[in-house]
């Protein structure tokens, strides 16, 4: 399970307008809501099974088309788009409703399967995992504005809750299915199957959605948002480019795209979220760094176990199961009333239990150390996940003074987004030049350079403390 279990990572939550009556008495799978609940449930799973399938099929992927080296690189290519697509749905939903936006998105992710699972080298893959995360962006806000567009008040956190729940099951089964899917037809089959399947939960919403209720006013266009967001993303395109080839001309690229990324950055987020200033600023910076330490980890397990331990696919992509499993215990367990006076310390703690389980991760390097390890750390990952990600969401609100709360959740998830991006692509750039890129299926432990995953781990786990020192910061001063 990644960091994309909040679904609104990156995006610039538009203003929504609720319903004008309810006249439901069924709930959300009562006769009015269930075609619209059952079609929106479809598509996020669909979402999160592309996620867990990915992770499992490109350690496979990556070999056969000799693109060890770009790695990193199909999924920060997936975050980075997306971070842009997020913020242009939300503009869009505003001005032309949610209808076009989320076809529009799900056109671009099937179109973005089909060209990574036809890819005959490596670039034209992370291509193909662009327009991915184009259309998943679109989707996923689109996705929130039919939420309170369609949905009386107090049926919202119910539909909320089966966003997260959608994750589940393809946490459970993504890995197997992907897994077998690679070993006995190829790893293409993983990408080219599913646009197939999301042509059912279309037909199923589409009458629903044809009823939504118009938007009570336009809003206002955004468009300095809006090109703030793209330049972030060109900026760190341009920086995950440097970064793939160690050169020195590569720091004419990198110099572009530290100059359209950090003034951006800076205006995309609240002040002071860089020093760690108390209260809010503090709450944006360690949900980035925890999405960031997550996936920069997760991201390069199944390519560790495949690798180093000579496990299939599918056991790599399952020893992740766990993590997915806890990470949903832990959400709930932060939600309870009791956990309300120790959120802040609950969130520190999330971020030291995560620093633990990826320091374990490097152990199975060692021929001594069971390969089970792995999913005993990712459990503890998971929950710790759960813990600070969740607790972000509700402390942002706590926090938000009143009017704010929209722009403070946008500032949230381009955190989230920015914290994907930069620290998947480091740790890409650190796994090459430690000699990561020499890695193949066919290299046993003795013959890879171990010292590369170590690397990776590294960096997960030292960001990680420096998240739970930043968790000690949440709490604004009197």
């Amino acid at each position: 399970m990644t960091a994309s279990d909040s679904p609104a990572v990156g995006a610039d939550v538009p203003a929504i307008s609720p319903p004008d009556h309810d006249t439901d008495s069924g709930g959300v799978l009562g006769r009015r809501y269930r075609a619209l609940t059952l079609g929106i449930v479809s598509v996020v799973s669909l979402i999160a099974f592309e996620a867990s399938a990915v992770n499992t099929a490109m350690p496979v992927e990556a070999e056969a088309l000799d693109g060890i080296e770009l790695y990193a690189f199909a999924f920060s290519a997936f975050f980075t788009a997306s971070l842009f697509a997020m913020t242009l749905s939300g503009e869009w939903c505003d001005r032309t409703g949610p209808l076009v936006p989320l076809f529009t998105g799900i056109a671009a992710f099937g179109t973005g399967l089909v060209i990574a699972g036809s890819a005959g080298r490596m670039w034209m893959f992370v291509a193909g995992r662009g327009v991915q995360g184009i259309g998943a962006g679109l989707v996923i806000v689109a996705l929130y504005v039919v939420v309170g567009r369609a949905y009386p008040e107090r049926l919202r956190p119910a539909v909320m809750a089966s966003f997260s729940a959608a994750w589940v099951v393809p946490v459970i089964v993504g890995p197997l299915v992907a897994g077998t899917v690679t070993e006995q037809l190829g790893w293409r089959w993983v990408f080219l199957a599913i646009p197939v399947l999301i042509l059912l939960p279309l037909a199923v919403m589409l009458p629903a959605l044809r009823a939504l209720p118009a938007a009570a006013r336009e809003a206002a266009p955004g468009r300095s948002r809006v090109a703030l967001a793209l330049a972030v993303a060109v900026g760190a395109g341009l920086l995950q480019y440097a970064g793939q080839d160690l050169k020195a001309w590569s720091l004419l690229p990198a110099a572009a795209g530290l100059a359209l990324l950090v003034p951006c950055v800076l205006r995309l987020l609240p002040p002071g979220t860089f020093r760690a200033a108390r209260g809010l600023p503090s709450v944006v910076l360690l949900r980035g760094i925890a999405q960031g330490s997550f996936l920069a980890a997760e991201t390069f397990v199944p390519l560790m176990l495949v690798t180093e331990r000579g496990l299939s696919a599918t056991m790599a992509g399952l020893s992740l199961t766990g993590g997915g499993l806890s990470w949903a215990l832990a959400s709930f367990t932060q939600s309870r009333g009791r956990a309300e006076p120790h959120r802040e310390r609950l969130m520190s703690l999330g971020m030291a239990l995560l620093a633990l389980a990826v320091a374990l991760l490097p152990t199975v390097l060692i021929d001594g150390v069971p390969v089970w390890m792995v999913a005993v750390s990712w459990v503890i990952g998971g929950y710790g996940m759960g813990l600070t990600i969740s607790g972000g969401a509700v402390l942002l609100l706590k926090l938000s003074r009143p009017g704010e709360e929209g722009a403070n959740s946008a500032s949230l998830q381009v955190s989230d987004a920015l914290g994907s991006v930069a620290l998947v692509g480091v740790a890409g750039v650190l796994f090459v030049s430690c000699g990561g890129g020499a890695v193949t299926a066919h290299a046993g432990a003795a013959g890879a350079p171990a010292g590369a995953f170590v690397a990776v781990f590294v960096l997960g786990a030292v960001c990680a403390v420096v998240g739970a020192c930043v968790g000690t910061r949440l709490k604004p001063r009197r």
